[in-house]
C-alpha cells in the first residue's frame, strides 16, 4: 500500500565490499517464492517465540536514504513493522534530510507485510511532530519486476489523505539465505579479527569459541581450528569459518549463545538461530543502523524529557496487562496492518483516571458522591454536545485524532457537520456587509425592533430591502438547521466502507464495531487476563430479567470503542431480535485503566442495555451495549421481532467512549485464533466492523449438509 511509489535507479551509496552478490538466478527463484506468498494472507498474530520453517519468507534489508520536505528543520524518520519500531538519527537542519540508515526485517508468510515510514520534525524537549507518512507493502515491493532496489514514496499528511507533504527515498532488497549465512560468518569474523587481516589466528578463533558459550566446544578448540583450516595455512578465512559453522550446527552445534546480545539460542533450531544472529548482527556491520527497542512510532519520536520521565517511571511503555503508573500508554495490535499502535488520550485524563480507578482513595471518592458527579457531568456534557455551538469543536477533534479518523470513509464531508458562518455574524450582523453589499449594492441599516437572530434584532429598510432580508433569512434558516458535535460523533460511513466477511454464510460471526477487541473462551479466562473487578459475573452483567444459565460457561467478546472511533454498532450474527432489557447504573469510564482495576466493577455497575438475539447457528447471543463516562445515550435502530442480517446496523452511542460485550452460549462459537492469542497476552486487537470474529461450532439441521433434508427419510406422496 505504498503512496506514489516509484522504483528508480537512483544513485546508490552502497559500497558493499563484503563479497560478491548472490547469483541472479537464486535471487530470481527467491522472488518467485515471495510472489506466491503475497496472496496467502492469514489472520494469525505476528507474535511468535519461535519461527517455523514453513513460515519463514526471508529477511528484508531496508535502508532509508533521504527525503524531500517542504520546509527546513531537523528531521527523524521511524519505521514501524509488526511489533517493532526503529528510528533513524536526527538529520541536520535542511529541507532535504539525509539519513542512510538501514535495518533488517524478518518476513513471515502470515506475518506483517506493511512497513509504515513516518517523518517527524524534531523537538528535543518533549515530543516531535508527525509531518507525513507512507505505507510500503514489502512483499509487493520486493517482488516487483525491476532491476533497481530504490524507490520513492509520497509522504501523506496524517490529517488529509489527499495532501502530499513530501517524498522519501528508500532501498529494499531481500537477503538470500545462503548469502545470509556467509554474511553472518563475515560479521563474526569482523568482531574478533583484531588485526583486521580478514582471517582468524588461533587466539582470535579461541575467543570466538568462548563467546559462543559452549563449554564442550571450548575444550576442543584445537581440533575445531584444525577442522576449519582446510588449507593448513595456520589461519581461518571467512569461507572456512562459514563452512565450519554450517557443518557443526548440523552435526555437533558449537554455538549456545549469541556473541552480540548473549541470548541463549536453540542449538537444534538452525533456522531461528540464523535469523536471530542475522538480525542481531546488524549492530556489527559498521553501517549506520536504525535504533531499535521501541514499540510505537510515538514512543520512538519522543525527546529527552520523555525519556527522563520513563527513567523515573512517571511513564512507561509495555504490552499487556498493566495498572497504576504503568498504564500511562495504551498499546493495541492493529489487525489490518499487524502493527502495534498507541491509543491517543490526553495525559491529564490518564492521570485523573489513575487517581480515581487505581487507588483506594479513588474508590472512597466513588462511595462519597463521585458517582453522582460523573452522572451529572455526563448529562451536562451530553446536552452541550447537542448544542449548535458544539460544532466548532469538530475541527479540533479531527485534528487531535488526525491519524486515526479517515474522513474519506465518512458519508458526508466535514463541512456538512458545522455551519460555515461564525456565530459572531449574528451577534453583530454588520459583519455580513462585506458578503451581501457587493452583491446588492445597497446600504444596510439596522433597527432594534424587528427580526431576531440569536438575540440581535435587525431590519433592512432601504430598497431593495426585501431582497437583502431574503438572503439573510436564508442564511439564518441554514444556521438553525446546523449540525452539532454529536451529529459528527455518530457519523455514518459510505456504503461499502465496512465490507462484511463471508456475507453469505450465517455460520461466520463478524466484529460488531470499530473498536479494540478482547475475546475469551470463558469468563474465567477474561478474569485471568483482563477484567480485574472482584464482582464480575455473567449473571451480574445480564441482570435479573435475562435467564443467564445458558451463558454462564460461554464465550465472551469485549468491543471497546474509543472517542475517535465510528460509534455505530452492528449485529455480529444473523437472527431475530428477541427482546431489549434496560439496566440502570453508573457511568464509569470503560478505559482499560478502570477495567483492569480491582477497585471497581465497570461492566456490572454501568448503565447498559441487553439485547437477546435468537439465531439458528449460534443459539442465543446476548449483545450488551454499555454506557460510559460522557456517553449521553444509547440509541437503537432495531426493535423487538425484527429479523436481521449480520452486519446490519443495530444502534449507536452518543458522545464518549463506550463498550459492547457479546456473550455466546457454551460451545457455540470458535473464536479466531489470532484474537484469542492477543487476548491471552492482555493485548487488545484493533478491528473494524465486518471483520471475522469466529465460526459456529454447531451443525444446523441435525447433522449432514447444513439446511438440506435427510433424503433417506423422505417419502414420495401423490
Amino acid at each position: 500500500m505504498g503512496h506514489g511509489s516509484s522504483k528508480d535507479g537512483g544513485s546508490s551509496s552502497d559500497d558493499d565490499d563484503t563479497g560478491a552478490k548472490p547469483s541472479a538466478s537464486r535471487i530470481s527463484r527467491f522472488k518467485d517464492k515471495l510472489r506466491r506468498l503475497r496472496h496467502r494472507r492469514g489472520s494469525s498474530s505476528s507474535h511468535k517465540k519461535l519461527l517455523a520453517a514453513e513460515d519463514f519468507a526471508g529477511i528484508a534489508h531496508l535502508t532509508l536514504i533521504n527525503a524531500e520536505m517542504r520546509f527546513k528543520d531537523k528531521w527523524l524518520a521511524c519505521v514501524s513493522f509488526g511489533e517493532q519500531t526503529f528510528r533513524t538519527n536526527v538529520s541536520n537542519e535542511a529541507d532535504k534530510p539525509i539519513w542512510n540508515c538501514e535495518r533488517k526485517l524478518l518476513l513471515e508468510k502470515n506475518g506483517p507485510r506493511l512497513a509504515r515510514i513516518s517523518v517527524f520534525e524534531t523537538n528535543r524537549l518533549s515530543k516531535s511532530n508527525l509531518i507525513g507518512y507512507c505505507e510500503v507493502d514489502l512483499l509487493d515491493y520486493l517482488t516487483q519486476d525491476s532491476d533497481s532496489d530504490f524507490g520513492t514514496f509520497n509522504l501523506i499528511d496524517p490529517g488529509s489523505s489527499n495532501m502530499v507533504v513530501g517524498r522519501v527515498c528508500l532501498s529494499c532488497n531481500v537477503e538470500d539465505p545462503i548469502e545470509t549465512e556467509k554474511n553472518f560468518a563475515r560479521r563474526i569474523l569482523s568482531i574478533v579479527d583484531y588485526d583486521e587481516g580478514g582471517k582468524l589466528s588461533f587466539s582470535e578463533f579461541s575467543e570466538l569459541i568462548n563467546a559462543f558459550g559452549n563449554k564442550v566446544a571450548a575444550s576442543k578448540k584445537e581440533a575445531l581450528f584444525k577442522a576449519a583450516d582446510k588449507n593448513g595455512d595456520g589461519v581461518v578465512s571467512m569461507d572456512e569459518l562459514a563452512e565450519l559453522l554450517a557443518l557443526q550446527q548440523e552435526t555437533e552445534p558449537i554455538m549456545n549463545s549469541c556473541p552480540v546480545c548473549g541470548e541463549i539460542v536453540d542449538v537444534c533450531d538452525k533456522l531461528n538461530t540464523l535469523v536471530h544472529l542475522s538480525l542481531c548482527f546488524d549492530e556489527g556491520t559498521g553501517n549506520q543502523i536504525m535504533t531499535g527497542g521501541f514499540l510505537t512510532e510515538k514512543q520512538a519520536s519522543y525527546g529527552w524529557m520523555f525519556k527522563l520521565s520513563e527513567w523515573v517511571h512517571f511513564s512507561s511503555y509495555d504490552v499487556g496487562l498493566n495498572s497504576g503508573s504503568s498504564a500511562s500508554h495504551i498499546l493495541v495490535f492493529d489487525r489490518k496492518t499487524k502493527r502495534l499502535v498507541e491509543e491517543l488520550i490526553d495525559t491529564k485524563i490518564v492521570l485523573s483516571m489513575r487517581t480515581i480507578y487505581q487507588s483506594k482513595v479513588g474508590l472512597g471518592l466513588m462511595d462519597k458522591g463521585a458517582k453522582e458527579i460523573l452522572q451529572n457531568l455526563s448529562e451536562r456534557q451530553g446536552r452541550q454536545m447537542n448544542s449548535v455551538e458544539s460544532a466548532k469543536e469538530i475541527p479540533k477533534f479531527i485534528d487531535f485524532f488526525k491519524d486515526q479518523i479517515n474522513m474519506a470513509e465518512v458519508k458526508y464531508p466535514v463541512e456538512h457537520f458545522f455551519f460555515l458562518f461564525e456565530v459572531s455574524f449574528f451577534k453583530d450582523p454588520t459583519l455580513l456587509l462585506p458578503i451581501v453589499e457587493p452583491l446588492l449594492l445597497v446600504e444596510l441599516k439596522l433597527s432594534a425592533q424587528t427580526s431576531k437572530a440569536r438575540g440581535t434584532s435587525y431590519e433592512f429598510i432601504d430598497a431593495p430591502s426585501h431582497a437583502v432580508n431574503s438572503i439573510l433569512h436564508s442564511i439564518y434558516n441554514v444556521y438553525e438547521e446546523a449540525q452539532t458535535f454529536n451529529e459528527f460523533f455518530v457519523r455514518e460511513l459510505k456504503p461499502g466502507a465496512r465490507p462484511i466477511a463471508s456475507i453469505e454464510r450465517d455460520d461466520v460471526a463478524v466484529c460488531a464495531a470499530d473498536c479494540r477487541l478482547m475475546a475469551f473462551n470463558s469468563v474465567q479466562d477474561s478474569l485471568r487476563f483482563w477484567i480485574k473487578g472482584r464482582k464480575f459475573s455473567i449473571q451480574g452483567l445480564l441482570g435479573k430479567e435475562v435467564s443467564s444459565n445458558a451463558f454462564i460457561d460461554g464465550s465472551l467478546v469485549i468491543f471497546r470503542l474509543a472517542p475517535q472511533d465510528y460509534h455505530r454498532f452492528h449485529l455480529p450474527v444473523s437472527g431475530a431480535i428477541e427482546k431489549f432489557v434496560n439496566i440502570p447504573g453508573c457511568l464509569y469510564t470503560v478505559n482499560p485503566i478502570a477495567v483492569n482495576s480491582k477497585y471497581c466493577n465497570v461492566f456490572t455497575e454501568n448503565k447498559r442495555t441487553v439485547v437477546i438475539i435468537s439465531t439458528a447457528e449460534f443459539g442465543k447471543v446476548a449483545f450488551v451495549a454499555i454506557g460510559a463516562t460522557m456517553v449521553g445515550s444509547i440509541t437503537f435502530v432495531k426493535k423487538e421481532g425484527d429479523i436481521c442480517k449480520k452486519g446490519d446496523e443495530l444502534g449507536y452511542f452518543s458522545f464518549g467512549g463506550s463498550t459492547v460485550i457479546c456473550v455466546f452460549e457454551k460451545d457455540a462459537i470458535e473464536i479466531d485464533a489470532d484474537l484469542l492469542a492477543n487476548s491471552e497476552r492482555s493485548l487488545e486487537t484493533l478491528v473494524s466492523v465486518g471483520m471475522t470474529l469466529g465460526v459456529s461450532k454447531r451443525k444446523v439441521g441435525g447433522g449432514g449438509s447444513r439446511g438440506l433434508p435427510n433424503l433417506e427419510t423422505c417419502v414420495l406422496r401423490d
